[in-house]
């Protein structure tokens, strides 16, 4: 069942939906309550972030989040997505659920999602890459199409496939060595958490393709890699899933890739990260990285007995 919860200093859901509204009136809690790293609201409210001892915390803009983004069907460079993602067609749309599980098939997009409950949830999203943003979401509990789709009893993970269309999808040159589609995955218990969300929205507005158009995955406490865009599967599986960033380099990207600053990445520090700011995509702040992206408190337990330290 999703823990819903309100604080007296939420933002009324009769208030928002307006960009200059997201912009101006989010303000970070210092304390928790329920679940704590957010605030499941109704459609058109703002939820809060979760509390890390930052007070000074603003959403990025529009621009930011739509303009600088790892879409690599699209092009290598931040900028391609947003230049070449046009041309992807987002209407029709169909996810199929298959493998362990009672009930399989090819859902149209708005039958996977109709039986839920639209909320907007404010998120930390952190890159592996060490940049990062603030970013308001709107979507639904992927435990909620987890549950209609009745796993079975051996069903320990779930995978994820993106849309591959090479007619659609310019990028070729990564092809060969990558191997699409793109395909990511979550322990059970990880995809069934009340933080990890589905999105089909932006600051209340519909997802840009760019963006993951017109289905992702939201997991904020690992690098955003793991939240896979443009989804066409769910598959339930026993064993652990092959995923693309693992299987193409497992040293550097782990299957479960939770941001940790006290493990370095191959090639670079993870303890700070450039917080995207100011207005400008070359403008940033260099700030401390926060164990689990900050919803430690939320998820640390599902991961007990495991060593932390390893870069997984």
């Amino acid at each position: 069942m999703i823990i819903r919860s309100r604080k007296k200093s939420d933002i009324p859901s009769s208030e928002i939906t307006p960009e200059p509204a997201y912009i101006d009136r989010r303000r970070f809690l210092g304390t928790s309550a329920g679940i704590g790293a957010a605030a499941f609201l109704a459609p058109g409210a703002a939820a809060a972030a979760p509390p890390s001892g930052r007070q000074d915390e603003k959403l990025n803009t529009w621009e930011e989040i739509t303009t600088h983004n790892n879409f690599y069907e699209f092009g290598l460079d931040k900028k391609d997505p947003s230049r070449n993602a046009h041309a992807l067609v987002t209407k029709p749309w169909t996810v199929k659920v298959d493998g362990l599980c009672n009930k399989p098939g090819d859902y149209r997009l708005e039958d996977f999602i109709h039986p839920s409950t639209i909320e907007d949830r404010v998120y930390r999203f952190r890159c592996v890459e060490a940049w990062s943003m603030v970013i308001p979401w709107r979507g639904f509990p992927l435990a909620d199409v987890i549950n209609r789709a009745e796993p079975d009893p051996g069903a320990n993970y779930v995978s994820f496939e993106t849309l591959w269309d090479p007619e659609q999808m310019p990028e070729r040159r990564w092809r060969p060595v990558i191997g699409w589609p793109y395909r990511e995955g979550l322990r059970l218990d990880e995809a069934l958490h009340p933080l990890s969300l589905l999105v089909t929205g932006l600051y209340g507005k519909t997802l840009p393709n760019q963006n993951g158009a017109p289905l992702r995955l939201i997991v904020p406490w690992k690098y955003g890699f793991k939240s896979i865009k443009s989804v066409v599967r769910m598959t339930f599986t026993a064993e652990e899933p092959p995923t693309t960033w693992a299987t193409q380099s497992p040293r550097e990207y782990g299957f479960y890739s939770n941001v940790n600053p006290d493990v370095r990445h191959p090639r670079w520090s993870q303890a700070t990260e450039k917080r995207i700011d100011g207005g400008k995509l070359f403008g940033y702040r260099r700030i401390d990285t926060v164990f689990m992206n900050g919803y430690a408190d939320e998820v640390a337990h599902l991961y007990e007995g495991m060593d932390l330290k390893k870069y997984f």
